[in-house]
């Protein structure tokens, strides 16, 4: 696991290959990706059925 150091080192290089201006575009970006996700799981729960149902018994002959 990085420690505090190791992580401010790895968000200047991420700062100084992207910009600042790229960033909040990546941020907006992803943010939005996340928000559709969790719409998009929430209305599968919604529609999908709440109860399977049973399967029908094979009688072996």
């Amino acid at each position: 696991m990085p420690g505090p150091a190791e992580l401010a080192i790895i968000a200047l290089i991420v700062v100084v290959v992207f910009g600042v201006g790229k960033l909040g575009d990546i941020g907006g970006a992803l943010g939005r990706g996340i928000r559709e996700f969790r719409e998009e799981a929430n209305i599968d729960e919604e529609t999908a059925p709440t109860r399977l149902a049973q399967p029908k018994s094979i009688n072996k002959q």
